[in-house]
């Protein structure tokens, strides 16, 4: 929290209600956690002013949008950019941005420099967006690819 103020056990049994039903009203939040609706409410509106609650969303099954593939790209920058006064992960961090296939970049330690979750129809989609973005942008050096199986396990949930 922006006050570095420590969660208690109420905090957390009102995130992890939030995380498991985004839409719950005040009073069944209130009922889920032993406390007045007000009392909710103001536990609540605290943890998203601190920060703790970043935001609410609809999350989409990508499959059922056409959004079959799922590839997880490792991508490897040049260290030196050639005419650019940027730095090469400058201008990658600035286009993954725009890229919509991206709907997730982390920079990584070790031999690669940041890992791409990348959502196509297909692999026709995926050939494209490899061959005319992610490999035509200048910072880029190499990429490697792992396409997705089976989902085992996918949560948006923070282990409270």
């Amino acid at each position: 929290m922006a006050t570095e103020e420590p969660l208690d056990n109420l905090d957390r049994r009102i995130l992890r209600a939030l995380q498991a039903q985004g839409r719950i009203t005040y009073d069944e939040l209130a009922a889920e956690v032993g406390l007045s609706p007000s009392a909710a409410l103001r536990r609540v509106k605290r943890l998203e002013e601190a920060g703790v609650i970043a935001g609410y969303v609809a999350l989409v099954r990508a499959e059922s949008v056409g959004l079959g593939l799922t590839a997880y790209v490792n991508v490897r920058l040049e260290k030196q950019a050639e005419s650019s006064k940027r730095n090469p992960m400058d201008l990658f961090r600035a286009a993954v941005q725009t890229w919509p296939e991206v709907v997730e970049c982390v920079s990584l330690t070790g031999e690669m420099d940041y890992l791409l979750r990348v959502l196509v129809q297909d692999m026709a989609h995926y050939a494209r967006f490899i061959a005319d973005v992610l490999l035509r942008h200048p910072s880029v050096q190499d990429c490697k690819t792992s396409f997705v199986l089976d989902r085992v396990k996918a949560t948006t949930a923070v282990p409270l």
